[in-house]
């Protein structure tokens, strides 16, 4: 059994043919016998001629649509040859070439790399299969080829059997990087995923983000169109449409997907830039077709054709708009044009691909140089009529002028670096071998060396990388009209290592910048200030422009949403392109309302002093000693003094020391002055009062210095205790949108409210005692202006609250300000402004005589009235049935008047005029 498996798995087919095969005329392209064959694929006809829809024999047939690109492609490989044939490379060993036309289809490329597989040296054309090709010899030991990335993967599975060494010069499908499926597979060109992300680049560079595609439906279109949707998304550049095209041109639906794609390229009026992954012969058609319907865009060429002479040869191709294209770096090929300008047809080529050129060429002989493509192509379909004889075919000049302007020179170079790159391999080989024997080494072997070599082309050194890719970069190149034609100019380089654009001169960054002109949208570019907003059922690139809210900003064209500022130190309007640092505010000794207020408070300031000068230049007055005496008049100047003065820590910017200053400065200097005027009111209160119970109360409380001290000591107490547990500091106040407050914070609102809860206590006793003095004589009565001062104090206090609670931002300390200046101004006219008008105004009141006067009518009318007050109330608790009583009991009543009378004014004498018994003769004191 395990014996029939062996047998069954490992056996030898032999392929032999009973009759020589019949292989088409252009199958084989052309030959060349060396020690060495190198095998060569090139789509040298656009397709196989069929008059069916679909093969319905499995033969080969005829190829038509010469390319004449891609016979040039040919004969650089074949040029490549002949220079490492000529030079010392080899010393000894010459290469050959075997190479085959694949017609641009599959099938007849599978069916070259089978005549490659082939046993070599064989009588009969066989293909061993074996469970070993280690020692397995085939015709070729190398392949060049086969253009298209579709066709090349056929192959390379083909030959992944034998691991033949196959060198890509044009193949660029990313798959082909995968050394897994595509062990024996190399290539000279990067892969379509740096092609693609350099077009990803330039678009976004250009500030495009709207875009179509156009693909091949085989691998390569597929492949790129994956490749590209992946990248343009990363990059956030959005794929209007994507239409496909039949990938041969022996499809006959190519022309119909042809009309419908430009029909969506029309309806698609906000796309004008399209992506343009597609074979020669599709963008040829496709432009065609374009500028019969006066389609202008912004074409992207993929290396493919972006240097093709045939299409930039189309008649009136400028209409169809700007092309930038990618293609593979160029390298020095003078010597290839060299070629081509001594290439001439012997009687003996055995070329074929010579032959059919001249016999097109004989017969499009008078078509002008931009015509003779086409027509050669035509010709080729047999779409022209021929009549030539052999002496024309021979004797035809080449017009090789007209050759270097369709080779492509990224291509031309490639293919030498292919052939080259084999070259230095089989040289590596051939140190220890004997190259000019067909059996040296096996195809497998040189793929091991291949891998691995550096080779040198014009000067510099190249190597594969790990996926078997020679990453050598693009150029980017602009089609630019010139004298009447269509050129392609190089603009620029592009550095795969760095993704890159290496511009060489300020012309093409010229260029670069007439690409940003061109629009290609969605949507309307959101300027600065305002932000993408898009629906989930939009494209990313479809949106709608809303601006930026407050503290939010944007500084590029279409960002996603706005940054937001930082709130603490910066801030930004609607629709701001920057945010803008918070402006500091605090009030400033510069503002207008600060100004005004210290002016105001100098004011109080020098009022202050103006009523002490009077008073010091008055001291023994009588006016002045009935306000208590210089000391409590000084006492409480002093306060108003420090109030006034205390305005001043409330303006400038904020500081620890002012913010802890302000308020206890003020709170200890107004309770030092409500508690001097407690007193004054208590000593008038006790100077006037005729109620023997009362003055007797009010004597045991009057203890000036006592309570002066006391209620002072205790606010400063309250203030201590504040500065120690719950100090004010300075705080930063960020809530505000525009502006950053410096301010004073309280540290305790319990604090600030006892400290001037404690005020208003005071202020409130004050005024209960002096409203109880309000009858006294009108020209040195003070009670009644402590009343109204008390009464000015506590409005101001009242409206000053909820105003506090209120008001926030810079101008919060001028509230507290303006209640302090009112309050203190209120108690200062109230208490010394009356008696700076008797001074000056009435001095004749302001006299020891006339004040003696005054008090005497007061005390003797305040006594009768006690008198009278204190007779009916005796009246009352006694026998109510007496009508009239007797003469001595009116005679108690009068006495004990008149007692009163004495005693009173005595009290007064003492208490307000100690200098009347020293002005005045005994006898007027006791006849008074």
């Amino acid at each position: 059994m395990a014996l029939l498996i062996i047998l069954i798995t490992c056996f030898v087919i032999i392929l032999t043919t009973s009759q020589p095969c019949q292989i088409p005329d252009d199958f084989v392209a052309t030959t060349s016998p060396g020690h060495i064959i190198i095998g060569g694929l090139f789509p040298i006809h656009e397709k196989m001629l069929s008059s069916e829809d679909y093969p319905r024999r499995p033969e080969i047939q005829k190829c038509v649509g010469f390319e004449i690109s891609v016979f040039l492609q040919t004969l650089a490989m074949i040029h490549s040859i002949e220079m490492i044939n000529n030079s010392t490379l080899l010393s000894g060993v010459k290469l050959g070439y075997e190479i085959y036309d694949t017609c641009t289809e599959v099938t007849v490329a599978m069916a070259a790399t089978l005549r490659f597989l082939s046993k070599f040296n064989c009588s009969r054309e066989t293909v061993e299969f074996k469970c070993d090709y280690s020692s397995y010899l085939p015709r070729i030991k190398a392949i060049i080829g086969s253009g298209y990335s579709e066709i090349t993967m056929a192959v390379s599975r083909m030959l992944n059997l034998q691991l033949i060494p196959q060198v890509g010069y044009e193949s660029t499908a990313e798959i082909l990087s995968d050394k897994i499926r595509f062990p024996s597979f190399l290539r000279t060109v990067p892969s379509d995923f740096h092609q693609i992300k350099a077009m990803i680049h330039l678009i976004q560079k250009s500030g495009w983000n709207w875009v179509g595609i156009i693909t091949t439906d085989d691998d390569y279109g597929r492949l790129a169109l994956n490749t590209f949707t992946i990248q343009a998304e990363a990059k956030n550049v959005c794929i209007a449409f994507k239409e496909v095209l039949p990938a041969f041109l022996s499809d006959n639906t190519i022309e119909v997907r042809i009309n419908q794609t430009l029909e969506k390229i029309t309806l698609e009026a906000q796309v004008n830039v399209i992506v343009v992954f597609l074979r020669q012969f599709h963008v040829f058609n496709l432009f065609n077709k374009a500028i019969e319907m006066n389609i202008n865009k912004m074409w992207i060429a993929s290396d493919n054709w972006s240097t093709a002479t045939k299409i930039t040869t189309i008649p009136n191709v400028k209409k169809i708009g700007k092309v930038v294209g990618f293609t593979f770096r160029r390298g020095n090929i003078s010597s290839f044009h060299s070629f081509l300008q001594n290439l001439h047809l012997l009687p003996s080529d055995s070329n074929k691909l010579l032959h059919e050129y001249v016999k097109h060429l004989s017969a499009c002989a008078y078509a002008k140089d931009t015509d003779l493509s086409q027509c050669i192509f035509n010709h080729s379909q047999g779409t022209l009529a021929y009549k030539a004889n052999k002496t024309t075919e021979r004797n035809f000049f080449m017009r090789n002028d007209f050759l270097q302007d369709y080779a492509e020179p990224g291509l031309i170079h490639s293919i030498q670096l292919a052939v080259f790159a084999l070259g230095y391999a089989i040289q590596h080989l051939c140190r220890a071998r004997d190259c000019q024997k067909p059996n040296a080494f096996q195809p497998w072997e040189l793929l091991d060396v291949l891998k691995n070599v550096t080779f040198t082309v014009g000067g510099n050194s190249f190597h594969f990388d790990a996926h078997g890719d020679l990453n050598t970069g693009y150029d980017v190149v602009l089609w630019k009209e010139i004298n009447g034609h269509m050129t392609v100019t190089k603009m620029a380089e592009y550095d795969l290592q760095n993704d890159v654009f290496i511009i060489p001169d300020q012309e093409t960054k010229y260029e670069f910048k007439n690409l940003k002109k061109i629009q290609s949208k969605c949507s309307k570019e959101c300027s600065p200030g305002q932000m993408k907003k898009t629906t989930r059922s939009q494209h990313i690139c479809c949106y709608e422009c809303e601006n930026c809210p407050e503290n939010h900003y944007s500084n590029q064209t279409d960002m996603p949403h706005c940054l937001l500022c930082n709130n603490e130190t910066h801030w930004a309007p609607v629709r701001s392109t920057i945010c803008f640092e918070k402006e500091v505010e605090y009030l400033n000794w510069n503002d207008s309302l600060a100004i005004l207020l210290l002016i105001l408070s100098l004011l109080g300031i020098i009022f202050v002093l103006v009523v002490g000068i009077i008073f010091t230049r008055n001291l023994n007055t009588p006016v002045v000693k009935s306000s208590g005496g210089l000391r409590v008049c000084y006492v409480i100047l002093l306060c108003h003094f420090l109030n006034f003065a205390s305005t001043s820590f409330f303006v400038g910017e904020p500081q620890d020391f002012t913010c802890k200053t302000r308020q206890t400065l003020f709170g200890v200097s107004f309770t030092l002055c409500i508690s001097c005027i407690l007193t004054k009111s208590l000593k008038i209160l006790l100077a006037f009062s005729f109620d023997p119970k009362l003055q007797k109360f009010l004597k045991c409380l009057y203890k000036p210095i006592l309570i002066i001290f006391t209620c002072t000591g205790i606010q400063v107490i309250i203030c201590t205790l504040w500065l120690i547990f719950a100090a004010p500091t300075v705080e930063v106040n960020i809530s505000l949108p525009r502006v950053i407050i410096l301010e004073c914070e309280e540290g305790s609102i319990l604090a600030f409210g006892t400290m001037l809860g404690y005020i208003a206590i005071l202020a409130l006793i004050c005024f209960i005692f002096a409203f109880k003095g309000r009858k006294l004589p009108e020209n040195y009565n003070e009670a009644k202006f402590i009343t109204f001062g008390m009464l000015i104090y506590f409005i101001a206090w009242i409206t000053f609250i909820p105003i506090y609670a209120t008001t926030f931002g810079k101008y919060l300390p001028a509230v507290e300000i303006i209640v302090i200046l009112i309050s203190n101004y209120g108690i200062l006219c109230c208490t010394f402004f009356p008696k700076c008008y008797v001074i000056i105004c009435k001095q004749e009141i302001n006299t020891k005589s006339a004040f003696l006067k005054m008090i005497y009518s007061y005390s003797s009318h305040s006594v009768s009235s006690i008198a009278v007050s204190h007779a009916s109330l005796e009246s009352m608790h006694g026998n109510v049935t007496m009508t009239n009583p007797s003469s001595s009991d009116k005679s108690a009543t009068w006495q004990k008047s008149k007692d009163l009378q004495a005693q009173a004014f005595a009290h007064i004498c003492k208490e307000n005029a100690t200098s009347v018994s020293k002005t005045l003769p005994r006898k007027r004191i006791s006849s008074i």
